[in-house]
């Protein structure tokens, strides 16, 4: 289908946002008014300069108040109309969008609305224009997209009919279902915006807190299928109205946005509803039929093969000396590069000094640089990460190396593919294990593999990463959950895989803080399973190396609402270990202290299938690591 994007939804001028727009690989963009009114070329030329990008512009937004008033404001609202038409002639676009009157002057009479909605349809005929009608969620009286419709229906003009905005649908809690009732050729134009669930009024929600499919909580699959069912063929436009994206860089807004099309008509795909909406159109209504990009599958089998983390040599020593109390051992040397491969069970680290993504010598905090995810088809893998504008990234290594794909997520991590399977870790072999120098052969601990990894996320970056994981590895979101840490409000979202082989969760400080010495919303960590976490870390502490100290509070609150035995509360005192319960499932976890202020360990244990992440527990470990810091 034909993608488009609403300038609004794009930060800078509007050569700008056109230019973005189209390097991203848009069909068209709908010209936002006070964009077309602030920018320093005319109508005309902005249309020369869409052509040469290769853009249309697909709808010229928005025309407001004009129905529902009286007569003397009839004509002066004609007037107006008349004068965007003739620039639309100019412009080069044949479809106006007419929100319901917010005015609280408006008056609630349906038969003068479609009355008057008639004679602009009337005045835009012969500009070759076509009306579309949108119900605002906040209109004085028209606030329905089947109110919208019952009001152009009554009008009864060939050049008008109605536009569809999932928000103002969706954010009221309205039924797409009925969409279906409406005739496809009706349908002018389809706008598309997601938004976390938030309660707020209207305005303020639709004006500072839209996103791009995916992104938030409505289901947009199901809402466009519906739009497709009653025969729409028209662009699928985004229309999204977000403070941070406003504020971006456009070119990677853009980029996400196209991103978040791709994964959307994809599931549609999916669910076959391009067949499904030429079936239900019948013959009397037929139509050409909607072709729906596909990409290659989601990743199968994905699981971590390693994470690699990068330090200065001087803080590279305490990285080893906390793997190796954790139970690792330094098995290996890459053959080329200054990388150190620890293993312990199926859980490996990479302990580099150089940047994977540049190839340099690694200059700042000790940070987590590289996923290595383990994948059953790498190259289609690589495909899908192609096709969702993923940058790929170029990898400097000998002939005689294994040959691994990598992309950038948004946040600078890179994310390589690996063959999965025994069979398939060949990378392996790019380590030599007679050049390693084995410094501590790790204590005998139960770690098993890597359960998650926590990214800390650069603040306008989350919902772009969110769904970057989301539809390149494809992961499940869960909901966006807060945590009121000591340096401030942080938001987390964790993502993971159906079988939770491949666990993600994204950190990001609500006021956009968040730096190297924040214990808070800066730190990034790796959590690593075990089948007994009293043992690992009874070692750790046999080693020489204590646990993150968590207040003696958290204890006798513990035995306060936990059932838990009193020899294994002292035991986890004793030890610094946490605990979340859920249903019949148990969370064990305990915390290093932090690594160059940025990099923390985690262990954790699970049992009866619980699949949270502690988060209970969230806030007493940034407060620990405050206090470790303070001190």
């Amino acid at each position: 289908m034909r993608r488009s994007i609403a300038t609004v939804s794009l930060s800078g001028t509007l050569e700008e946002k056109l230019r973005a727009a189209a390097a991203a690989g848009f069909d068209g963009v709908e010209i936002f008014e006070n964009d077309l009114v602030a920018a320093p070329v005319p109508p005309r030329e902005v249309r020369a300069m869409a052509a040469e990008l290769g853009l249309g512009i697909d709808l010229y937004q928005p025309f407001r108040d004009f129905e529902g008033v009286d007569d003397a404001q009839l004509e002066r609202n004609l007037r107006r109309a008349r004068a965007k038409f003739e620039l639309m002639l100019d412009l080069g676009t044949d479809t106006m969008l007419v929100c319901s009157n917010a005015s609280p002057v408006a008056l609630g009479d349906d038969a003068r609305a479609a009355e008057q909605l008639h004679r602009l349809a009337e005045a835009a005929a012969p500009y070759g224009v076509r009306v579309a009608y949108e119900a605002l969620a906040w209109g004085r009286h028209v606030d329905t997209y089947e109110h919208s419709w019952r009001i152009a229906a009554q009008a009864d003009h060939p050049s008008l009919g109605v536009c569809l905005d999932s928000f103002h649908i969706l954010s009221k809690g309205g039924d797409p279902a009925g969409i279906r009732e409406i005739p496809g050729e009706k349908i002018f134009f389809l706008q598309l915006a997601d938004a976390p669930y938030l309660a707020m009024d209207l305005l303020q929600w639709s004006r500072h807190y839209r996103c791009f499919p995916g992104q938030g909580g409505f289901d947009l699959t199901e809402f466009t299928r519906h739009v497709l069912g009653a025969g729409y063929t028209g662009p699928l436009s985004l229309e999204v109205f977000n403070d941070v994206f406003r504020a971006s860089d456009p070119h990677r807004t853009a980029a996400d946005a196209l991103r978040s099309l791709s994964v959307l008509e994809d599931a549609l795909g999916r669910e076959g509803a391009a067949e499904r909406a030429s079936e239900d159109l019948g013959d009397s209504h037929a139509r050409p039929r909607v072709t729906l990009t596909r990409l290659p599958d989601p990743p199968e089998g994905a699981g971590y093969a390693f994470v690699e983390v990068a330090a200065q040599e001087e803080d590279a020593e305490s990285v080893r000396a906390v793997l190796a109390a954790l139970g690792f051992a330094h098995t290996g040397d890459h053959r080329s590069k200054p990388v150190q491969l620890w293993n312990r069970g199926n859980a490996r680290v990479l302990l580099s000094s150089t940047d994977p993504r540049l190839g340099h010598t690694w200059g700042g905090a000790a940070a987590i640089t590289a996923l290595g995810v383990e994948v059953a088809d790498p190259d289609r893998a690589a495909q899908r990460a192609g096709l969702l504008l993923a940058p790929t990234l170029p990898r400097r290594r000998d002939p005689a190396e294994s040959r691994l794909n990598a992309v950038a997520a948004p946040d600078g991590t890179a994310v390589f593919f690996c063959p999965g399977g025994h069979d398939g870790r060949e990378w392996l072999n790019d380590f030599a294990a007679e050049t390693a120098r084995h410094r501590h052969e790790g204590t005998d601990t139960p770690l098993t593999s890597i359960d998650h990894v926590g990214l800390f996320q650069p603040f306008d970056h989350f919902d772009e990463a969110s769904l970057f994981y989301r539809s390149v590895l494809g992961l499940t979101p869960d909901a966006s959950l807060e945590v009121a840490a000591p340096d401030g409000l942080v938001r987390s979202r964790a993502l993971a895989s159906d079988d939770g082989g491949l666990r993600i969760a994204l950190n990001v400080s609500v006021l956009g803080r968040g730096t190297q010495a924040d214990a808070a919303g800066g730190a990034q960590h790796i959590a690593f399973a075990c089948d007994d976490i009293f043992a690992v870390a009874e070692a750790m502490r046999a080693d020489g190396l204590a646990p993150l100290a968590i207040p003696d509070n958290y204890y006798d609150d513990l035995a306060a609402r936990t059932d838990l035995a009193p020899a294994v509360r002292e035991r986890m005192r004793e030890n610094g270990i946490l605990y979340d319960r859920a249903d019949t499932g148990e969370f064990f976890h305990f915390y290093t202290p932090m690594l160059d202020d940025r990099l923390f360990f985690e262990v954790v244990q699970r049992t009866g299938g619980y699949t949270g992440y502690g988060a209970a527990n969230a806030a007493v470990r940034m407060a620990a690591h405050r206090a470790e810091r303070d001190r």
